[in-house]
């Protein structure tokens, strides 16, 4: 049942990325999109798993992610949002756009 298991080829590339395989994922999804995550190494020219892929274009190379500190307005904006809402992350994750972690 469910889906077998993407990373079970041998001989695929695990552990950190090279600054070559970025600008291969980078390049692909610019011209390309990403449409399926478990065809797009294959085309990239990868030999990743759709998943490290999916993951390393998420977190880390995804062009409009913020880094770095908030901003006081940001700051403020997720204080006023937790005196609201207390702890429920997913409320504060919907209001607050292109943070991906806090």
């Amino acid at each position: 049942m469910g889906r077998s298991p993407c990373c079970n080829e041998n001989g695929l590339k695990k552990g950190p990325w090279t600054p070559e395989e970025d600008q291969k994922l980078v390049q692909h999804i610019q011209k390309h999109g990403h449409g399926s995550w478990r065809a797009l190494p294959k085309q990239a020219g990868l030999n990743r798993c759709g998943k490290s892929c999916r993951l390393r274009w998420t977190n880390y190379l995804r062009p409009d992610i913020k880094r770095g500190k908030f901003s006081q307005e940001e700051e403020q904006t997720i204080l006023n949002l937790h005196s609201i809402l207390g702890n429920k992350y997913f409320p504060c994750h919907i209001i607050i756009l292109n943070l991906t972690h806090f």
